[in-house]
């Protein structure tokens, strides 16, 4: 088998498909998720502490060789962990449903025995003390 041959093999196998799929949709969620932290969630957020924009958060370390000074941008940094806690809620809850829903129904209960299978127990235990 040549080596083409086997890598067509490779990457026409669902689960490469399925993995790049999941790859470009885990993006494009980022992104979504992304914009929401940063247009819709900071801004209330840092009106409600007092007028902070956490993008301008910065401590200026010193100047660069241009004369710009380098930042040390923590308002960003916390701003990405926000990001980070939301991308990690949906995705424990969108887990959660598929485990749900994948989780087969519990079984039911056995039906409780016939009359003539409860005289059929009685005559074998009988029959067992003798």
């Amino acid at each position: 088998m040549s080596v083409l041959s086997e890598f067509k093999e490779f990457a026409v196998k669902g689960s490469v498909i399925d993995l790049a799929v999941g790859f470009v949709i885990g993006g494009a969620f980022g992104k979504i998720v992304n914009a929401l932290v940063a247009n819709v969630i900071m801004p209330p957020l840092g009106l409600l502490i007092g007028r902070v924009d956490f993008s301008k958060l910065a401590v200026a370390l010193s100047s660069g060789t241009a004369g710009k000074p380098v930042l040390l941008r923590y308002g960003l940094f916390a701003q990405a962990i926000f990001e980070f806690l939301l991308i990690a809620l949906a995705l424990f809850a969108m887990i959660k449903v598929i485990n749900r829903v994948r989780r087969p129904a519990p079984a039911a209960p056995p039906p409780p025995p016939t009359k003539s299978e409860e005289l059929l127990g009685e005559i074998r235990d009988l029959l067992a003390k003798r």
